[in-house]
């Protein structure tokens, strides 16, 4: 993921703002992190470079099988 994407990515769940925590990064991609909503209090991976922005239930579900 870029971070010129913190620009226009928002929560899926309430549309608010997101916090980013980089854990890996290459050059200007974030490799792997995660992005957070206070609001929600709910985190998003970031996985491979691809923010996963399913809502919490779908995420548990596509983990589930």
């Amino acid at each position: 993921m870029r971070r010129d994407l913190m620009d226009i990515l928002v929560c899926p769940m309430c549309k608010g703002d997101l916090t980013l925590t980089v854990d890996e990064e290459d050059g200007a991609e974030i490799v792997r992190g995660s992005l957070y909503c206070a609001a929600c209090d709910e985190r998003y991976p970031i996985e491979d470079t691809i923010p996963n922005l399913l809502p919490p239930d779908l995420r548990r579900q596509m983990q589930g099988s």
